[in-house]
């Protein structure tokens, strides 16, 4: 576990230990959940799909494509358990494969038509 007040920034950093030169990562999902076993029932999304969620949400310099940082405000879930889980996703691509998730970004998907 790791110990921070409300509001303090928490910094967090990605490493892919890998002997391809070539490789990045991306942050595709963050999202925080007040239980350890339950990241899909009550969760805050801090990221998603690429998509920033959270306005605290900063991503920092990294002279390495296989190196991300990024840092989020802490916050507490209301009448809840003092913990809070982080889960991320990250997506390992070809670095200047500019076809791949990694260079896609932020992906909305498009609401589908209601049919009478």
């Amino acid at each position: 576990p790791y110990y921070v007040d409300i509001n303090q920034n928490l910094f967090l950093e990605a490493y892919l230990h890998s002997s391809d030169p070539n490789l990045m990562l991306f942050v595709d999902t963050c999202v925080a959940s007040p239980t350890l076993h339950n990241v899909t029932t009550v969760t805050y999304d801090i990221i998603r799909n690429g998509c920033v969620r959270d306005s605290t949400y900063e991503t920092y310099y990294s002279p390495y494509r296989h190196i991300v940082r990024f840092k989020f405000n802490a916050f507490q879930f209301i009448r809840s358990n003092p913990s809070v889980y982080l889960q991320c996703e990250l997506v390992v691509c070809r670095s200047y494969d500019y076809s791949s998730r990694c260079y896609q970004g932020c992906i909305t998907r498009s609401k589908r038509g209601a049919r009478s």
